[in-house]
Protein backbone atom coordinates (compact mmCIF):
# COMPACT_ATOMS: atom_id res chain seq x y z
CA UNK A 1 0.00 0.00 0.00
CA UNK A 2 1.55 3.48 -0.84
CA UNK A 3 2.51 5.79 1.77
CA UNK A 4 -0.81 8.16 2.30
CA UNK A 5 -0.24 11.92 0.81
CA UNK A 6 -2.43 14.52 1.42
CA UNK A 7 -2.58 17.96 0.22
CA UNK A 8 -3.70 21.30 1.25
CA UNK A 9 -4.35 23.68 -1.72
CA UNK A 10 -4.88 27.45 -0.76
CA UNK A 11 -5.63 30.02 -3.42
CA UNK A 12 -3.88 33.21 -2.26
CA UNK A 13 -6.61 35.62 -3.14
CA UNK A 14 -7.02 37.03 0.26
CA UNK A 15 -6.90 35.51 3.81
CA UNK A 16 -7.05 32.30 5.21
CA UNK A 17 -11.22 31.22 5.19
CA UNK A 18 -11.88 29.69 8.76
CA UNK A 19 -12.95 27.51 6.18
CA UNK A 20 -9.74 26.69 4.75
CA UNK A 21 -8.37 26.21 7.97
CA UNK A 22 -10.70 23.41 8.83
CA UNK A 23 -9.67 21.80 5.75
CA UNK A 24 -5.98 22.34 6.06
CA UNK A 25 -6.83 20.80 10.43
CA UNK A 26 -8.46 17.62 9.11
CA UNK A 27 -6.12 16.94 6.36
CA UNK A 28 -3.15 17.11 8.97
CA UNK A 29 -4.76 15.80 11.50
CA UNK A 30 -5.59 12.28 9.56
CA UNK A 31 -2.10 12.17 7.81
CA UNK A 32 -0.46 12.53 11.18
CA UNK A 33 -3.13 10.23 12.88
CA UNK A 34 -1.93 7.56 9.98
CA UNK A 35 1.84 8.50 9.59
CA UNK A 36 1.58 10.42 6.06
CA UNK A 37 3.21 13.19 4.16
CA UNK A 38 1.18 16.23 4.64
CA UNK A 39 2.05 18.36 1.40
CA UNK A 40 1.46 22.55 1.17
CA UNK A 41 0.19 23.60 -2.51
CA UNK A 42 -0.02 27.37 -3.62
CA UNK A 43 -3.28 27.69 -6.43
CA UNK A 44 -2.03 30.91 -8.39
CA UNK A 45 -2.78 30.18 -11.12
CA UNK A 46 -5.40 33.00 -11.29
CA UNK A 47 -2.68 35.73 -11.80
CA UNK A 48 -4.78 38.42 -11.60
CA UNK A 49 -5.85 38.24 -8.01
CA UNK A 50 -3.16 35.92 -6.45
CA UNK A 51 -0.66 38.20 -4.35
CA UNK A 52 2.87 37.47 -1.93
CA UNK A 53 0.39 39.44 0.74
CA UNK A 54 -1.63 37.00 0.79
CA UNK A 55 0.09 34.02 0.60
CA UNK A 56 1.74 34.82 3.48
CA UNK A 57 -1.45 35.47 5.64
CA UNK A 58 -2.44 31.63 4.48
CA UNK A 59 0.82 30.75 5.28
CA UNK A 60 0.97 32.85 8.50
CA UNK A 61 -2.73 31.44 9.25
CA UNK A 62 -1.40 28.20 9.58
CA UNK A 63 1.89 28.61 11.39
CA UNK A 64 0.03 30.40 14.14
CA UNK A 65 -2.65 27.30 14.23
CA UNK A 66 0.28 24.90 14.49
CA UNK A 67 -0.50 23.51 11.62
CA UNK A 68 2.78 22.45 9.58
CA UNK A 69 3.66 20.33 6.83
CA UNK A 70 6.13 18.37 5.62
CA UNK A 71 6.60 19.15 1.89
CA UNK A 72 6.12 22.27 0.18
CA UNK A 73 4.71 25.02 -0.18
CA UNK A 74 5.14 24.56 -4.21
CA UNK A 75 3.19 26.97 -6.11
CA UNK A 76 1.71 26.56 -9.29
CA UNK A 77 2.92 29.71 -10.92
CA UNK A 78 6.21 27.83 -10.78
CA UNK A 79 4.91 24.16 -12.64
CA UNK A 80 3.18 25.90 -16.11
CA UNK A 81 5.82 23.36 -17.72
CA UNK A 82 4.25 20.65 -16.19
CA UNK A 83 0.45 21.16 -17.01
CA UNK A 84 1.76 22.29 -20.83
CA UNK A 85 3.66 18.97 -21.47
CA UNK A 86 0.29 17.10 -19.98
CA UNK A 87 -1.99 19.24 -22.32
CA UNK A 88 0.37 18.66 -25.23
CA UNK A 89 0.30 14.35 -24.53
CA UNK A 90 -3.36 14.38 -24.36
CA UNK A 91 -3.57 15.92 -27.58
CA UNK A 92 -1.29 13.84 -28.83
CA UNK A 93 -3.22 11.02 -28.04
CA UNK A 94 -6.45 12.61 -29.22
CA UNK A 95 -7.66 12.70 -25.87
CA UNK A 96 -8.24 16.29 -26.01
CA UNK A 97 -8.82 18.83 -29.07
CA UNK A 98 -8.02 22.08 -29.86
CA UNK A 99 -11.77 24.41 -29.66
CA UNK A 100 -12.33 27.60 -31.88
CA UNK A 101 -15.84 28.17 -30.41
CA UNK A 102 -15.96 32.09 -29.07
CA UNK A 103 -17.49 32.54 -25.83
CA UNK A 104 -20.30 34.41 -28.04
CA UNK A 105 -21.04 31.54 -30.10
CA UNK A 106 -21.09 28.96 -27.21
CA UNK A 107 -23.78 31.57 -25.48
CA UNK A 108 -25.67 31.64 -28.54
CA UNK A 109 -26.08 27.66 -29.08
CA UNK A 110 -26.37 27.29 -24.83
CA UNK A 111 -29.26 29.60 -25.09
CA UNK A 112 -31.12 27.76 -28.61
CA UNK A 113 -30.85 24.69 -26.45
CA UNK A 114 -32.12 26.04 -22.81
CA UNK A 115 -35.06 27.63 -24.39
CA UNK A 116 -36.25 24.36 -25.94
CA UNK A 117 -36.36 22.38 -22.09
CA UNK A 118 -32.62 20.95 -22.92
CA UNK A 119 -29.87 20.95 -20.69
CA UNK A 120 -26.88 22.40 -22.15
CA UNK A 121 -23.42 20.53 -22.47
CA UNK A 122 -20.67 21.64 -24.83
CA UNK A 123 -22.31 19.93 -27.87
CA UNK A 124 -18.67 18.95 -29.82
CA UNK A 125 -18.68 21.17 -32.78
CA UNK A 126 -14.79 21.05 -32.64
CA UNK A 127 -14.30 17.86 -31.58
CA UNK A 128 -13.91 15.98 -35.27
CA UNK A 129 -12.31 19.31 -36.51
CA UNK A 130 -9.21 17.74 -36.08
CA UNK A 131 -7.83 21.71 -35.47
CA UNK A 132 -4.18 22.00 -35.47
CA UNK A 133 -1.98 24.23 -33.14
CA UNK A 134 -2.25 27.11 -36.22
CA UNK A 135 -5.93 27.32 -35.99
CA UNK A 136 -5.70 30.56 -34.34
CA UNK A 137 -7.10 31.73 -31.07
CA UNK A 138 -8.75 28.21 -29.21
CA UNK A 139 -9.11 26.49 -26.49
CA UNK A 140 -8.63 22.74 -25.10
CA UNK A 141 -11.02 20.43 -24.52
CA UNK A 142 -11.05 17.11 -22.52
CA UNK A 143 -12.84 14.51 -24.66
CA UNK A 144 -15.04 13.11 -22.04
CA UNK A 145 -16.60 9.97 -22.22
CA UNK A 146 -20.22 9.54 -23.34
CA UNK A 147 -21.65 6.63 -21.33
CA UNK A 148 -20.83 5.17 -18.09
CA UNK A 149 -20.63 6.88 -14.89
CA UNK A 150 -17.87 9.11 -13.40
CA UNK A 151 -18.42 7.61 -9.95
CA UNK A 152 -16.16 7.30 -6.31
CA UNK A 153 -16.75 6.20 -3.29
CA UNK A 154 -16.64 9.40 -1.41
CA UNK A 155 -14.98 9.36 2.21
CA UNK A 156 -18.08 11.54 3.86
CA UNK A 157 -20.72 11.06 1.46
CA UNK A 158 -20.29 7.60 0.42
CA UNK A 159 -21.30 6.70 -3.24
CA UNK A 160 -20.84 9.80 -5.63
CA UNK A 161 -20.44 11.08 -9.18
CA UNK A 162 -22.20 11.86 -12.40
CA UNK A 163 -23.02 10.27 -15.74
CA UNK A 164 -20.27 10.79 -17.46
CA UNK A 165 -22.90 11.99 -21.13
CA UNK A 166 -23.99 15.11 -18.54
CA UNK A 167 -20.72 16.91 -18.45
CA UNK A 168 -19.66 17.31 -22.18
CA UNK A 169 -16.16 18.26 -23.43
CA UNK A 170 -14.73 20.87 -20.84
CA UNK A 171 -12.00 23.19 -21.42
CA UNK A 172 -8.51 22.58 -19.93
CA UNK A 173 -6.68 24.61 -21.24
CA UNK A 174 -8.00 28.98 -22.24
CA UNK A 175 -7.92 30.97 -25.70
CA UNK A 176 -4.89 32.77 -23.00
CA UNK A 177 -3.04 29.57 -22.65
CA UNK A 178 -3.31 28.93 -19.26
CA UNK A 179 -4.78 25.75 -17.79
CA UNK A 180 -8.00 25.53 -16.01
CA UNK A 181 -7.98 25.04 -12.28
CA UNK A 182 -9.19 21.23 -12.85
CA UNK A 183 -6.67 20.32 -15.06
CA UNK A 184 -3.50 21.93 -12.78
CA UNK A 185 -4.99 20.33 -9.40
CA UNK A 186 -4.92 16.75 -10.98
CA UNK A 187 -1.76 16.66 -13.01
CA UNK A 188 -0.12 18.02 -9.23
CA UNK A 189 -2.24 15.30 -7.63
CA UNK A 190 -0.71 13.01 -9.91
CA UNK A 191 3.04 14.20 -9.94
CA UNK A 192 2.82 14.53 -6.00
CA UNK A 193 1.48 11.14 -5.20
CA UNK A 194 -1.77 12.49 -3.83
CA UNK A 195 -3.40 8.94 -2.39
CA UNK A 196 -6.03 11.02 -0.21
CA UNK A 197 -7.41 14.46 -1.50
CA UNK A 198 -10.10 15.95 1.91
CA UNK A 199 -11.74 19.34 0.79
CA UNK A 200 -14.75 21.28 0.93
CA UNK A 201 -17.94 20.10 0.08
CA UNK A 202 -18.14 22.64 -2.63
CA UNK A 203 -15.89 20.68 -4.48
CA UNK A 204 -18.27 17.95 -4.30
CA UNK A 205 -19.13 18.43 -7.82
CA UNK A 206 -16.03 19.09 -9.72
CA UNK A 207 -15.04 15.69 -8.89
CA UNK A 208 -16.63 13.58 -11.81
CA UNK A 209 -14.83 15.76 -14.68
CA UNK A 210 -11.41 15.23 -12.62
CA UNK A 211 -12.12 11.50 -12.53
CA UNK A 212 -12.19 11.68 -16.35
CA UNK A 213 -9.28 14.09 -15.94
CA UNK A 214 -6.97 10.99 -14.40
CA UNK A 215 -8.49 8.31 -16.83
CA UNK A 216 -7.49 10.40 -19.78
CA UNK A 217 -3.66 11.04 -18.00
CA UNK A 218 -3.71 7.01 -17.15
CA UNK A 219 -3.54 7.87 -13.36
CA UNK A 220 -5.04 6.21 -10.77
CA UNK A 221 -7.33 8.95 -8.63
CA UNK A 222 -7.03 9.58 -4.96
CA UNK A 223 -9.33 8.56 -2.37
CA UNK A 224 -12.03 11.12 -1.95
CA UNK A 225 -13.55 13.04 1.33
CA UNK A 226 -15.43 16.33 1.20
CA UNK A 227 -16.43 17.86 4.26
CA UNK A 228 -19.38 19.44 5.03
CA UNK A 229 -19.42 23.40 4.36
CA UNK A 230 -19.81 26.08 8.11
CA UNK A 231 -22.62 27.68 8.35
CA UNK A 232 -23.44 30.43 10.74
CA UNK A 233 -25.78 30.18 13.98
CA UNK A 234 -28.41 30.89 11.41
CA UNK A 235 -27.90 28.23 9.49
CA UNK A 236 -26.60 30.36 6.94
CA UNK A 237 -23.33 30.23 4.83
CA UNK A 238 -20.79 32.69 6.33
CA UNK A 239 -20.14 35.89 4.49
CA UNK A 240 -17.11 37.94 4.63
CA UNK A 241 -19.56 40.48 4.88
CA UNK A 242 -21.46 39.66 7.50
CA UNK A 243 -19.45 37.23 9.57
CA UNK A 244 -15.93 37.15 10.83
CA UNK A 245 -14.56 34.39 8.46
CA UNK A 246 -10.66 34.90 8.60
CA UNK A 247 -8.21 33.39 11.19
CA UNK A 248 -6.21 36.59 11.28
CA UNK A 249 -9.43 38.37 12.59
CA UNK A 250 -9.75 35.19 15.76
CA UNK A 251 -5.77 35.87 16.14
CA UNK A 252 -6.55 39.72 16.54
CA UNK A 253 -9.36 39.65 18.41
CA UNK A 254 -7.19 37.76 21.08
CA UNK A 255 -7.69 34.05 20.53
CA UNK A 256 -5.29 31.39 21.46
CA UNK A 257 -4.82 29.08 18.82
CA UNK A 258 -5.31 26.12 20.97
CA UNK A 259 -8.55 27.39 21.06
CA UNK A 260 -9.16 27.86 17.62
CA UNK A 261 -7.55 24.28 16.63
CA UNK A 262 -10.00 22.67 19.01
CA UNK A 263 -13.06 24.91 17.94
CA UNK A 264 -12.37 24.41 14.31
CA UNK A 265 -11.94 20.21 14.92
CA UNK A 266 -15.61 19.91 16.49
CA UNK A 267 -17.53 22.01 13.82
CA UNK A 268 -18.24 18.78 11.67
CA UNK A 269 -16.63 16.14 12.78
CA UNK A 270 -17.43 14.49 16.63
CA UNK A 271 -15.41 11.76 18.50
CA UNK A 272 -18.39 10.54 21.23
CA UNK A 273 -19.32 13.37 23.51
CA UNK A 274 -15.87 14.63 23.78
CA UNK A 275 -15.67 18.63 23.64
CA UNK A 276 -11.97 19.47 24.48
CA UNK A 277 -9.25 17.96 22.07
CA UNK A 278 -5.67 18.78 23.02
CA UNK A 279 -3.62 18.77 19.85
CA UNK A 280 -2.06 15.42 20.84
CA UNK A 281 -5.95 13.77 21.09
CA UNK A 282 -6.36 15.66 17.68
CA UNK A 283 -3.84 13.75 15.50
CA UNK A 284 -4.63 10.16 17.77
CA UNK A 285 -8.53 10.89 17.22
CA UNK A 286 -9.48 12.67 14.01
CA UNK A 287 -11.41 9.74 11.79
CA UNK A 288 -12.83 10.82 8.37
CA UNK A 289 -15.58 8.23 9.37
CA UNK A 290 -16.55 10.77 12.18
CA UNK A 291 -17.13 13.78 10.20
CA UNK A 292 -20.87 14.33 9.37
CA UNK A 293 -22.26 15.40 6.30
CA UNK A 294 -24.80 18.19 7.40
CA UNK A 295 -23.35 21.26 7.22
CA UNK A 296 -20.61 22.16 10.58
CA UNK A 297 -22.40 25.50 12.88
CA UNK A 298 -19.90 27.86 13.82
CA UNK A 299 -20.77 29.05 17.09
CA UNK A 300 -18.93 32.16 18.68
CA UNK A 301 -20.01 31.20 22.07
CA UNK A 302 -18.52 27.62 21.59
CA UNK A 303 -15.22 29.58 20.87
CA UNK A 304 -15.59 32.03 23.75
CA UNK A 305 -16.02 29.12 26.26
CA UNK A 306 -12.90 27.23 24.66
CA UNK A 307 -10.92 30.13 24.61
CA UNK A 308 -11.76 31.19 28.43
CA UNK A 309 -10.76 27.15 29.31
CA UNK A 310 -7.42 27.43 27.54
CA UNK A 311 -6.52 30.62 29.25
CA UNK A 312 -7.54 29.24 32.27
CA UNK A 313 -5.19 26.69 31.44
CA UNK A 314 -2.38 27.92 30.22
CA UNK A 315 0.93 28.38 31.64
CA UNK A 316 1.40 32.22 33.53
CA UNK A 317 4.65 32.95 31.51
CA UNK A 318 3.13 31.64 27.95
CA UNK A 319 -0.26 33.44 28.78
CA UNK A 320 1.99 36.53 29.92
CA UNK A 321 3.92 36.40 26.66
CA UNK A 322 0.49 36.11 24.36
CA UNK A 323 -1.08 39.30 26.36
CA UNK A 324 1.86 41.39 25.83
CA UNK A 325 1.46 42.23 22.17
CA UNK A 326 -2.55 43.21 22.98
CA UNK A 327 -1.47 45.38 25.73
CA UNK A 328 1.04 46.76 23.02
CA UNK A 329 -1.67 47.55 20.76
CA UNK A 330 -3.84 49.12 23.39
CA UNK A 331 -0.67 51.63 23.61
CA UNK A 332 0.28 50.07 26.74
CA UNK A 333 3.71 48.07 26.01
CA UNK A 334 5.05 46.52 29.13
CA UNK A 335 8.05 44.19 30.26
CA UNK A 336 7.13 40.83 31.64
CA UNK A 337 7.25 40.66 35.10
CA UNK A 338 6.32 38.91 38.95
CA UNK A 339 3.90 41.32 38.91
CA UNK A 340 2.07 41.17 35.85
CA UNK A 341 2.05 37.39 36.08
CA UNK A 342 0.31 37.82 39.18
CA UNK A 343 -2.04 39.93 37.43
CA UNK A 344 -2.67 37.92 34.80
CA UNK A 345 -3.51 34.79 37.28
CA UNK A 346 -6.23 37.31 38.56
CA UNK A 347 -7.81 37.87 35.65
CA UNK A 348 -7.85 34.37 33.97
CA UNK A 349 -11.18 33.24 34.95
CA UNK A 350 -13.06 36.65 33.81
CA UNK A 351 -11.32 36.99 30.58
CA UNK A 352 -12.60 35.16 27.36
CA UNK A 353 -10.13 36.81 25.22
CA UNK A 354 -6.47 37.99 25.07
CA UNK A 355 -8.38 41.42 24.38
CA UNK A 356 -10.30 41.33 27.06
CA UNK A 357 -7.20 40.14 29.41
CA UNK A 358 -5.44 43.64 28.23
CA UNK A 359 -8.20 46.03 28.98
CA UNK A 360 -8.82 44.98 32.01
CA UNK A 361 -4.96 44.60 32.95
CA UNK A 362 -4.22 48.15 31.33
CA UNK A 363 -4.71 50.02 34.37
CA UNK A 364 -1.28 48.12 35.68
CA UNK A 365 0.42 48.77 32.41
CA UNK A 366 -0.07 52.39 32.05
CA UNK A 367 1.67 55.22 33.50
CA UNK A 368 0.26 56.64 36.71
CA UNK A 369 -0.30 59.99 35.45
CA UNK A 370 -2.57 58.58 32.31
CA UNK A 371 -5.13 57.06 34.48
CA UNK A 372 -8.45 58.40 33.07
CA UNK A 373 -12.11 58.40 35.41
CA UNK A 374 -15.07 56.80 34.80
CA UNK A 375 -17.61 59.68 34.41
CA UNK A 376 -20.51 57.27 36.16
CA UNK A 377 -17.97 55.10 38.83
CA UNK A 378 -17.00 58.59 40.16
CA UNK A 379 -20.47 59.80 40.51
CA UNK A 380 -21.71 56.65 42.03
CA UNK A 381 -18.78 56.14 44.43
CA UNK A 382 -16.87 59.07 45.14
CA UNK A 383 -18.26 60.68 48.42
CA UNK A 384 -17.23 63.03 50.60
CA UNK A 385 -17.28 60.90 53.88
CA UNK A 386 -14.98 58.25 52.06
CA UNK A 387 -11.94 61.11 51.01
CA UNK A 388 -10.75 61.08 54.76
CA UNK A 389 -10.60 57.50 54.81
CA UNK A 390 -8.88 57.89 51.22
CA UNK A 391 -6.18 60.23 52.53
CA UNK A 392 -5.36 58.05 55.96
CA UNK A 393 -5.17 54.97 53.87
CA UNK A 394 -2.18 56.60 51.82
CA UNK A 395 -0.48 56.87 54.74
CA UNK A 396 -1.05 53.51 55.89
CA UNK A 397 0.01 51.91 53.01
CA UNK A 398 3.51 53.82 53.21
CA UNK A 399 3.68 52.41 56.69
CA UNK A 400 3.48 48.67 56.00
CA UNK A 401 6.36 47.31 56.85
CA UNK A 402 5.62 44.23 54.61
CA UNK A 403 4.31 44.65 50.87
CA UNK A 404 2.10 42.00 50.49
CA UNK A 405 -1.46 40.70 50.70
CA UNK A 406 -2.15 40.44 54.37
CA UNK A 407 -0.50 43.79 55.02
CA UNK A 408 -2.51 45.52 52.57
CA UNK A 409 -5.61 44.40 54.50
CA UNK A 410 -4.46 44.65 57.59
CA UNK A 411 -3.84 49.01 56.74
CA UNK A 412 -7.65 49.25 55.12
CA UNK A 413 -8.79 46.86 58.44
CA UNK A 414 -6.84 49.82 60.44
CA UNK A 415 -8.01 52.82 58.55
CA UNK A 416 -11.39 51.59 58.85
CA UNK A 417 -11.18 50.94 62.53
CA UNK A 418 -10.56 54.71 62.71
CA UNK A 419 -13.70 55.80 60.71
CA UNK A 420 -16.90 54.91 62.36
CA UNK A 421 -19.30 53.16 60.60
CA UNK A 422 -17.29 53.36 57.31
CA UNK A 423 -17.91 49.77 55.31
CA UNK A 424 -15.24 48.00 53.34
CA UNK A 425 -17.24 48.29 50.22
CA UNK A 426 -17.63 52.08 50.64
CA UNK A 427 -13.96 52.29 50.80
CA UNK A 428 -13.04 49.88 48.41
CA UNK A 429 -14.84 51.21 45.66
CA UNK A 430 -12.97 54.59 45.97
CA UNK A 431 -9.52 52.96 45.97
CA UNK A 432 -10.46 51.26 43.16
CA UNK A 433 -11.41 54.43 40.69
CA UNK A 434 -8.42 55.80 42.24
CA UNK A 435 -5.96 53.46 41.14
CA UNK A 436 -7.62 51.53 38.09
CA UNK A 437 -10.22 54.21 36.89
CA UNK A 438 -12.93 51.96 36.61
CA UNK A 439 -15.50 50.68 38.98
CA UNK A 440 -14.27 47.50 38.62
CA UNK A 441 -11.12 45.62 38.95
CA UNK A 442 -10.02 42.12 40.24
CA UNK A 443 -10.39 42.03 44.59
CA UNK A 444 -9.07 45.60 45.66
CA UNK A 445 -6.28 43.69 48.47
CA UNK A 446 -4.88 42.05 45.04
CA UNK A 447 -5.31 45.33 42.42
CA UNK A 448 -3.66 47.43 45.05
CA UNK A 449 -0.89 44.64 45.51
CA UNK A 450 0.23 44.39 42.13
CA UNK A 451 0.54 47.77 41.67
CA UNK A 452 3.29 48.02 44.07
CA UNK A 453 3.33 50.20 47.01
CA UNK A 454 4.82 53.59 45.08
CA UNK A 455 1.90 53.67 42.55
CA UNK A 456 -1.07 52.47 44.92
CA UNK A 457 0.11 55.73 46.93
CA UNK A 458 0.94 58.02 43.39
CA UNK A 459 -2.33 57.46 42.21
CA UNK A 460 -4.77 57.51 45.18
CA UNK A 461 -3.04 61.14 46.40
CA UNK A 462 -3.34 61.99 42.66
CA UNK A 463 -7.07 61.10 42.13
CA UNK A 464 -7.69 62.91 45.81
CA UNK A 465 -6.17 65.68 44.36
CA UNK A 466 -8.02 65.25 40.57
CA UNK A 467 -11.62 64.46 42.31
CA UNK A 468 -11.77 66.61 45.12
CA UNK A 469 -14.42 68.85 43.30
CA UNK A 470 -16.43 65.75 42.51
Amino acid sequence: MATLRTRFAPSPTGFLHIGGARTALYNWAYTRRLGGSFVLRIEDTDRERSTAESEAAVLGGLEWLGIDWDEGPFRQSERAELYAAAIERLLAQDRAYRCVCTPDEIEARRQAVVATGGKWTYDGRCAEANHGPACGPHAVRLRVPREGKLGFDDGVFGPSGQEARELGDMVIRRTDGTPLYHLAGVVDDVAMGITHVIRGADHLNNTPFQLALYRALDATPPQFAHVPLIVGTDGRKLSKRRDPVSVQHFRDAGYLPDAMLNWLVRIGWSHGDQEIFSRDEIRALFDLSEVHRSSGQADPGKLDWLNQHYIKERPRDALVRELLPFLAAAGTPVEPSESLGFLVDLLRERSKTLVEMAERARFFAVADDAIAYDADAVRKHWKPAALAALKDLADELARCERWDLASIEAAFSNVLGRHEGLALGKLAQPVRIAVTGSAASPGIFETVFVLGRERARARIERALGALSAA
